[in-house]
């Protein structure tokens, strides 16, 4: 584990550095509470200051020697005083020591924890804080009694007090990779959050105490927090210095708070004094929010529940539990989510006899996604005699909870109990899923086939016949996937869940196909209908997804992906530990980063993914490749072939059709290995596959990244009557009236430009595709256009060098055939004199520092000017900046 980093605070360092070298040179203190990093910012803040400009005095104030005179400050001023000088002479001559010991530059002198200042101190920070040539800065711990002189330095305007608040979301987790030395799960990242509250010392004490405890673990380079809680010495004496001693009526609220929160505020007022209640507030303890017309007690960190919690003795706490059940009880579930805390509390204080209440608490807790307590629901439901119900709702949890050999074994526990059809068609889904998607036995769809048959009941019929039609469809039998699932729309005694999964199917193989209108008003109306049939099937939003999803992106929709990564299921999925939900939707993250030319992005969010998805394979062969996709672009040819083998080591038969994900990530792999050839034959085969597959959607994909490599004339396709066959543009023009949307016309624009070599429509169809926000695909056009003007000698080479420099200075690294055509071959004299000459070294300047002769630095400028298309130096910082990876003075 890395030293603890200093990360963020770019705007508060910003402003302590205005503080002392600003126009009026104001100084600045920081409040905020203990933890929040006020003392280390201070440091980072003087750290950056030069000791030549200024004179600079770092002074750390404790309660040691806030009763000692000038004790505050004994490291600054000299440790004999001349004798016989009145308060106020003391001060003109501490003034004066400071003054001599600048030696004429500015003063900075940085007071940590002023609040614990000496009045002597205090006072003479208050006076040099009017000196001219003198800055004061300091931090103060907020609940603090603070000296009047200090608090007299905003008072009078003599600085600036602001409030320093908690690291951000996007800040934690940067400070969590800082110190871990890697990428931390998506998941993780945001639980260390919330407990920590932004709080630096405590996100600290919690790794610490999670890396000693063994709860730490990496995946593919990206750590994952399991989310047990060790709670260290050192952490539990933070939180114990901030609760304070209690009081037994103020303890009584902080418990009943810890295990109930969100605690209704009138539920509290009955379990509880009143008296206590506010007093509790008072002390900061809780918060009482208000929710529409109702208000909540929270407690006010999310650790003190932790601390009370492991705290309080047994009996105590099943106590506390049954009380809140009871009052709940007496008043009436009300809002939703108050069965499943009834269930929860009944469970925990050994009250619960109703297995009823259990299993419905376990759907309801399923139903958001909250797969760690809804095993522990269904499973004492089953263990309550809770029968086939149970027994089916925890096996199809064990299933997304990646135990699918328990979740066979709890089906199989109760096949006695399956006596109508009715049952026999709910054990035959769930364990055709289990055992096809789990455990990945292909002949689990011909089993329930044959099984499903033999029901007589139509709606139960259905319901196989709807998981038969997706497994069919996933295993890559379209045409009865197609048959089977219109079969179930067009039965009217089909239920509800069966329908819309069979309406899933049909928008999955549509958006494939390329027929993206009627693919999204399947997924509209599969939407519609979730409140019917999220509480029977919740996990069917994973299949609407996949269908959605692959719809987003075969239509370049990266907008319509950055709204379904921000809906309410991912917030749910990552939550409740939906791994196959957060696992596809962070999968759908790094394709929009990538074609946006964020590659570290991609990399980062595609790693995450594989780490979520370790142990299930049902989306980990598709997460490793798009991790080889992001790696290919990022220029690690390295890693992108090692996540493409291990792509092919957990992809799963019953899987099949997400085939063209893959074989497209292959093709990628091949280009960044440097195997052109291979790459065109293996993309050109391909794409003669999903043709005959019928997969247009895919198809069109794939022929584009033929024209990405130079081949928009390649032949595809089998041969016409003419004898002769298809090209790549050829084909995507025809393909370009077949599927839906902006894209495909594009792209078969973008082809025909290629072939005709021209320039001006290559630009404007870079334009285009950054208009999509297609980066890298712009990119490469406005690359493939330059190419051909360099060629020319053309004009306008200098404007589309701006356009090419612009685009690659929206992306991060990125590295493809495309780009590395264009890119000169500049000798290392070369590159070093050109990246000199566009930041403006004249040429007699270059040479004297090189040690050339004028003449020579000119040739060597010419050459450049030839490789580069361009005609002198006004030209050359562009065309420089439109080499992929060039920073434009003179290094790579």
């Amino acid at each position: 584990m890395s030293r603890w980093c200093f990360v963020g605070r770019t705007d508060e360092l910003d402003r302590l550095q205005s503080a002392v070298d600003g126009v009026e040179g104001r100084g600045l203190f920081f409040s905020g509470s203990a933890g929040v990093g006020k003392s280390r910012l201070l440091r980072e803040g003087v750290r950056a200051l030069p000791p030549e400009r200024y004179a600079i005095w770092y002074v750390a104030a404790s309660s040691a020697t806030a009763a000692l005179p000038f004790g505050g400050l004994a490291q600054v001023l000299p440790a004999e005083q001349p004798e016989g000088l009145s308060p106020a002479g003391v001060l003109r001559w501490a003034v004066e020591v400071l003054r001599e010991q600048a030696a004429g530059r500015r003063i900075v002198l940085a007071i940590d924890d002023a609040h614990l200042l000496d009045p002597p101190s205090a006072a003479l920070v208050h006076l040099l804080a009017r000196q001219e040539n003198t800055t004061v800065l300091g931090t103060l711990r907020n609940g603090e009694q603070i000296p009047l002189p200090i608090r007299a330095l905003w008072t009078d305007d003599l600085v600036e007090h602001a409030e320093l608040a908690p690291l951000g979301p996007t800040e934690t987790t940067n400070l969590l990779a800082a110190i871990l030395d890697g990428p931390v799960d998506a998941g993780s990242a945001e639980r260390l959050f919330r407990l920590s509250a932004g709080n630096p010392l405590l996100l600290r004490e919690l790794v610490h105490a999670a890396a000693g405890g063994g709860e730490l673990d990496r995946r593919y380079g990206v750590w994952r927090w399991t989310g047990r809680l060790e709670l260290a010495p050192s952490l539990t004496d933070l939180i114990d210095t901030r609760i304070g001693r209690l009081e037994s009526g103020v303890r009584a609220v902080v418990e009943l708070v810890a295990f109930g929160e969100p605690l209704g505020l009138h539920l509290l007022s009955q379990a509880a004094d009143p008296a206590d209640v506010e007093l509790a507030e008072e002390r900061g303890l809780i918060t009482v929010v208000q929710d529409d017309r109702r208000f909540d007690a929270r407690l006010a960190h999310p650790l003190y529940g932790e601390i009370m919690r492991r705290r309080c003795p047994v009996s105590r706490t099943r106590r506390l539990q049954a009380r809140l059940a009871e009052l709940l009880e007496a008043v009436g579930a009300r809002r939703r989510g108050d069965l499943l805390r009834v269930a929860v509390w009944r469970l925990d204080s050994g009250t619960a006899q109703d297995g009823t209440l259990l299993l419905g608490a376990a759907a309801q807790a399923f139903a958001r996604y909250d797969v760690p307590l809804a095993t522990r629901l269904a499973r004492a439901a089953l263990d309550a005699d809770g029968g086939f119900d149970a027994a089916e709702l925890l096996a199809t949890i064990l299933m997304f909870a990646d135990r699918p050999d328990e979740a066979v074994r709890v089906l199989d526990a109760v096949t006695g109990e399956v006596t109508s059809d009715r049952r026999l068609s709910r054990w035959l889904t769930v364990r055709g899923m289990v055992t096809y998607w789990g455990l990945s036995r292909e002949s689990t769809v011909e089993e329930i086939a044959r099984a499903g048959a033999e029901l007589a009941d139509p709606g139960d019929q259905a319901r196989v016949r709807a998981f038969e039609a997706i497994m069919r469809l996933h295993g890559l039998d379209p045409t009865e996937a197609l048959r089977l699932s219109r079969s179930v729309l067009d039965r009217p005694a089909a239920g509800v869940a069966a329908r819309e999964l069979a309406r899933c199917t049909i928008a999955h193989l549509d958006a494939a196909r390329g027929q993206f209108r009627r693919s999204a008003a399947a997924i509209a109306r599969v939407q519609a209908e979730a409140p019917a049939w999220r509480a029977d099937m919740p996990y069917l939003q994973l299949a609407m997804e996949l269908a959605r999803g692959t719809r987003l992106a075969l239509a370049g929709d990266l907008a319509g992906i950055d709204a379904i990564a921000a809906d309410e299921f991912a917030d749910l999925a990552g939550a409740g530990d939906f791994r196959l939900g957060t696992g596809y939707l962070a999968i759908l993250q790094a394709y929009a980063a990538r074609l946006r030319g964020r590659s570290g992005d991609a990399l980062k969010i595609s790693l995450g993914a594989c780490a979520v998805l370790a142990t299930s394979r049902v989306y980990a062969g598709l997460a490793h490749a798009e991790r080889a996709q992001a790696a290919a672009l990022h220029g690690d040819a390295g890693a992108a072939a090692e996540a493409m083998a291990e792509a092919d080591r957990v992809h799963t038969p019953g899987m099949a059709v997400l085939y063209p994900w893959l074989e497209q990530a292959r093709g990628a792999v091949l280009a960044a290995g440097g195997d052109l050839p291979g790459a065109t034959k293996h993309l050109a085969d391909l794409a003669d596959r999903l043709r005959a597959d019928g997969l247009a959607g895919h198809e069109v994909l794939v022929l584009h990244d033929l024209v990405r490599l130079g081949r928009a004339d390649t032949p595809v396709g089998p041969t016409c009557t003419d004898g002769g066959r298809r090209t790549v543009a050829q084909r995507l023009t025809e393909l370009s009236d077949r599927v839906d949307g902006v894209l495909p016309p594009l792209l078969a624009r973008y082809a025909r430009a290629t072939v005709a070599d021209d320039a001006a429509d290559l630009l404007e169809v870079a334009d285009a595709f950054a208009a999509l926000g297609l980066t890298v695909w712009a990119a490469e056009a406005a690359a493939t256009a330059l190419h051909g003007l360099r060629r020319a000698r053309a004009a306008s080479a200098a404007a589309a060098h701006q356009r090419l420099g612009a685009l690659l200075g929206a992306a991060d690294q990125i590295r493809t055939p495309a780009l590395e055509a264009l890119r000169p071959a500049l000798t290392d004299r070369e590159r070093q004199i050109a990246g000199l000459a566009a930041a403006g070294v004249t040429s007699r300047l270059i040479a004297e520092r090189l040690f050339l002769s004028t003449r020579t630095v000119e040739n060597h400028l010419q050459r450049v000017y030839s490789k580069l298309g361009i005609t002198g130096r006004a030209e050359l910082p562009a065309a420089l900046r439109s080499i992929t990876g060039h920073d434009g003075d003179g290094t790579e």
